[in-house]
């Protein structure tokens, strides 16, 4: 087997360097994308197909399946004045499922998820891989090479090149297109407060319906008591009664259908007609200004479309779509159907027209029906914005909460107790808080408006950078797009004081902590970008480091993922002594969905062998977790390991007479011999003002996060001297391990300067510091012990 010589340089790297490449017998981008492909695209059977779409009911669609319980309320919050406009306000609802969940959302949307998993921040994910948009800098060359790191390249006369050279250009851009995401993730979490909200009062409401003389507090009440239930079992995770989800949504579907077609045949199968779009043209000019405000309370029967592309999760598309063409359309449309026809007769039930045009025979196993519906609703949205929290999270927009695992199953199933007790106070606040369910229909129909408006804007540059489609496409799915969702929310601007306003606030809240913790997040990286400390001054101070070198293993934490940070030079110029061996630990996010457990460590050396310091790169995609069982520092130590074996065995395979071989375990189970590239780059020009030496050498590799047990090395002829120096290096460092390890994290105050405005003073020093206290510390996170912890302080101003 060749060996080919590589003379690219990394940009952390000049001189002499050593660098470890696995290769297969295919070219390098051939085999990734192959992997890539596998990695992501699975066949699935029809039985499989029917029965995910089935699985699907119970997670998707439960909040798009509630909103007939409160449209037409919302629609005619008094009484209808004319059969034309019941027809007019069907017609309108009949178009809107048609041109937003099921064209927009179900057939294009739902095909733009980053491997399966949908909602803004999945949206942000792709277009950072194919452009630099991101607002930290964190990113290197072999980030690129991940299974999950599906990019195509972009040809560089294109529209998509010049679009994303235009984003690329300036700053402003960059925060602009996050800004946009942000509001759409606030939007979202607004969702989280208001379905519940809406969706078991409104559930609930059915009582009063068959009983008139109970009051609207008794109903308020009642609900309250569900939304506090519900909240206080989500601790325990969804795991244990989540196969109950499909057959309720199922069941409900099936009843809400059948009922409407119930009621067509007895009370006036005319509403038909409303398939005829003329009519919605005669509802706007008979209704004049309060038929375009009526547009808030159709707006609702889409509510839930924008969960259903956050809440994609683990479901592949096709089976998504089987179940909402085949059952959640046409069920939908003949429930709206069935309440129009039954008002047609019952012009003054618009309040309660799903629960009186319900049969009497069959009204209390509907009501338990429906409210066990409202509730899976009201929980896949609340698990949704668990979900979404944690992807902010990992995105570097929001503090740093706990996250639990309810589900040894399933990894997305996920707890967060700080914004669980945060939804449940400002459900309740806005359940109790509103005179009835026409304001929380109003703030409702506000937040999905704006998430749609979001989506839209995202989706034109995902067809442009990623899908590479033509203008004219673009241009009629943005503007088609736009006159549908600006028209709606021209509607809702009507009812900002009518309960509109709530989202407004929740949202800017939420943003408000957001963008003050992202803004402080990207100064702290900027400030430890500038002041890395030049590898020239760390060689000169001999392998001593010019401190006495304890026995011990120092694990020095940085956001960065080049170069040494100032926290190390800050801790080594005020203390007399240092560990024997220091290895600075990044912990990155990069924009995928998730980083394969063994292709997450990437471990360098840095300086001389004598200097004993390395650098250890953990990556994680925006879904992964920190377990609590995970035993972060082992981890770390078997790649660290695998390394120093791995560097040695390519020392001694200088010699011509060796011959290397890795045999690596494949993730599908197959055996797979990897060519090796052994690159040997001299270089003799000054490197004082860059991060590595010529005197140093370097191995940058993927190494894999196992036991070294599965991988197989073998050294013939002249490695035994190779192999010597391996086992004296091994030896060295279980030596070292074995009398302690030191985590040592810093801690950097971020204070506005003296000469900042008002409104940077108060974010910086006082949000952005409250957050920062409130926040848990990384330590937590990575389960350092107590006794092993060393907080190194640090004051920088912006």
């Amino acid at each position: 087997m060749a060996s080919r010589v590589d003379t690219s340089e990394d940009s952390e790297t000049k001189g002499s360097m050593w660098v470890l490449d696995q290769n297969l017998d295919q070219p390098m981008d051939e085999e990734a994308g192959r992997l890539r492909n596998m990695y992501r695209e699975k066949k699935f059977s029809a039985l499989l197909l029917l029965r995910l779409a089935y699985q699907s009911l119970g997670v998707v669609y439960g909040d798009l399946g509630t909103s007939p319980l409160y449209v037409f309320y919302n629609t005619f919050p008094r009484k209808v004045k004319d059969q034309e406009d019941v027809i007019g306000a069907l017609s309108l609802i009949i178009y809107s499922l048609t041109l937003v969940p099921l064209l927009k959302y179900v057939f294009i949307v739902l095909r733009a998820n980053d491997n399966g998993q949908g909602g803004t921040f999945a949206l942000y994910s792709l277009l950072c891989r194919h452009a630099n948009i991101k607002t930290i800098p964190n990113q290197h060359r072999t980030d690129e090479e991940l299974t999950t790191y599906s990019r195509s390249t972009i040809h560089e006369r294109s529209f998509a090149a010049k679009t994303q050279r235009w984003l690329e250009e300036k700053a402003s851009r960059k925060n602009a297109i996050l800004i946009l995401v942000l509001v759409g993730t606030c939007m979202v979490i607004g969702d989280g407060i208001l379905t519940p909200a809406i969706s078991v009062l409104s559930a609930a409401g059915g009582i009063k319906v068959n009983h008139p003389d109970i009051s609207n507090g008794v109903v308020v009440v009642v609900a309250v008591v569900i939304l506090v239930g519900l909240f206080s079992m989500q601790h325990y995770g969804t795991d244990r009664v989540s196969w109950l989800f499909a057959p309720i949504v199922l069941l409900w579907f099936l009843l809400i259908g059948s009922i409407g077609i119930f009621n067509i045949w007895k009370h006036d199968s005319n509403v038909l007609k409303a398939f005829n779009p003329v009519y919605i043209y005669r509802y706007f000019r008979r209704g004049g200004i309060d038929g375009w405000t009526s547009l808030g309370g159709v707006l609702l029967s889409i509510t839930g479309t924008e969960a259903l592309f956050a809440d994609l999760s683990h479901f592949p598309v096709s089976a998504v779509q089987i179940a909402f063409t085949l059952l959640v359309f046409p069920c939908l449309l003949l429930a709206y159907s069935g309440q129009a026809a039954y008002l047609m007769s019952h012009l003054d039930h618009s309040r309660d027209a799903f629960y009186k045009s319900i049969p009497e025979r069959i009204y209390w196993p509907v009501f338990i029906v429906a409210t066990a519906a409202a509730i899976v609703a009201s929980q896949a949205t609340i698990s949704a914005t668990y979900s979404i929290i944690k992807q902010a999270f990992a995105h570097g927009c929001f503090p740093r909460v706990k996250v639990i695992h309810t589900s040894k199953k399933f990894l997305g199933q996920i707890y967060v107790p700080d914004i669980n007790w945060i939804l449940m106070i400002l459900c309740i606040a806005v359940t109790a808080g509103f005179e009835n369910q026409s304001q929380i229909g109003n703030a409702y129909g506000t937040a999905v408006v704006i998430v749609m408006l979001v989506t839209t804007l995202l989706m034109t540059l995902i067809m442009i950078l990623v899908w590479r489609c033509h203008w004219i496409l673009v241009v009629v799915f943005t503007v088609l797009s736009l006159i549908v969702e600006c028209t709606y929310f021209s509607a809702v601007l009507f009812k900002v004081n009518q309960g509109g306003w709530a989202p407004l606030v929740i949202a800017g809240a939420f943003l408000t902590v957001m963008y003050v913790w992202h803004y402080g997040t990207v100064k702290r990286y900027e400030f430890e970008m500038h002041s890395r400390v030049s590898m020239a001054w760390i060689l000169g101070l001999g392998p001593s480091l010019g401190l006495v070198r304890v026995p011990g293993i120092g694990l020095v934490y940085t956001e960065l993922a080049r170069g040494v940070p100032h926290i190390f030079s800050h801790f080594i110029t005020n203390l007399p002594a240092i560990h024997s061996v220091v290895v600075f630990v990044c912990v990155k996010y990069l924009p995928v969905y998730t980083v394969p457990e063994e292709e997450r460590f990437l471990v360098r050396r840095i300086g001389p062998k004598n200097f004993h310091m390395f650098r250890c790169v953990a990556r994680y995609g925006y879904r992964d977790l920190h377990k609590k069982d995970d035993n972060f520092e082992k981890k770390l130590f078997d790649n660290l390991f695998m390394f120093v074996r791995l560097e040695s065995m390519m020392e001694g395979f200088s010699d011509s007479d060796e011959e290397y071989s890795l045999c690596e375990q494949q993730q599908q189970g197959r055996q797979t011999t990897r060519d090796n590239r052994l690159v040997n780059n001299n270089s003799s020009g000054n490197t004082a003002s860059s991060d590595m030496d010529p005197t140093m050498s370097s191995v940058d590799s993927i190494v894999p996060a196992r036991s070294p047990s599965h991988v197989n090395i073998t050294v013939r002829s002249s490695g035994l001297r190779s192999s010597q120096t391996d086992g004296d290096e091994l030896e060295f460092l279980n030596n070292c391990r074995d009398a302690g390890v030191v985590h040592i994290l810093g801690n950097t105050v971020v204070r506005a300067s003296r000469d900042s405005r008002l409104y940077k003073k108060v974010a910086v020093d006082y949000i952005y510091a409250f957050l920062r206290k409130m926040c848990r510390e990384n330590s937590v996170i990575f389960n350092v012990p107590h006794e092993s912890l060393l907080n190194v302080g640090q004051v920088f101003y912006v």
